[in-house]
């Protein structure tokens, strides 16, 4: 984790198409270099609890999380994580974790008080927040992030984040 360049933050302003809110750091970089990851603070500076601390940008990443989220992956992680009291335990862990680590902030905010993302800890929900836990927490942390990560193309291996702009 390394906290935010001029250079990421027009980084992910390109990315996003706006400006981006509150980046507190980098929590995963693409291999190509560019952020990918940010970690945001539980509170934005307008005030706004904000309960997603890991927030995937690189849009080749987050097209390829899309693709998948369409395929209905996360219908049969929702029926396993029912009935699979193993990965309930390594979800509910997860959910604990991505907790613990925005905590780590030192910054309390009680309306988001035991919500971290994604659906965690008791269904899937949104594969974006998944697979950015799972790309900043390293492997091992979030078993169904994991799965989807393991399920993702090389996005940034056609043109990288950021190199169409140089083009």
């Amino acid at each position: 984790m390394r906290s935010a360049t001029h250079a990421d933050l027009e980084c992910i302003q390109e990315q996003l198409g706006r400006r981006p809110r509150n980046v507190h750091a980098i929590a995963y970089r693409c291999p190509c270099g560019n952020p990918a990851v940010v970690e945001t603070p539980p509170r934005l500076a307008d005030g706004t609890p904000f309960p997603t601390f890991y927030y995937a940008t690189c849009p080749k990443l987050t097209s390829a999380i899309s693709t998948l989220e369409s395929s209905g992956l996360m219908v049969d992680m929702n029926r396993r994580l029912a009935s699979d009291p193993e990965l309930a335990g390594a979800y509910a862990a997860a959910h604990e974790k991505y907790i613990a680590d925005r905590d780590a902030l030192g910054i309390h905010v009680e309306e988001i008080d035991n919500i971290s993302a994604g659906g965690m800890p008791d269904r899937v929900k949104c594969l974006h927040s998944l697979v950015a836990h799972s790309l900043a927490a390293g492997p091992g942390v979030n078993p169904l992030g994991d799965e989807a990560l393991a399920m993702l193309p090389k996005w940034w291996l056609d043109s990288p984040c950021g190199s169409e702009k140089d083009e």
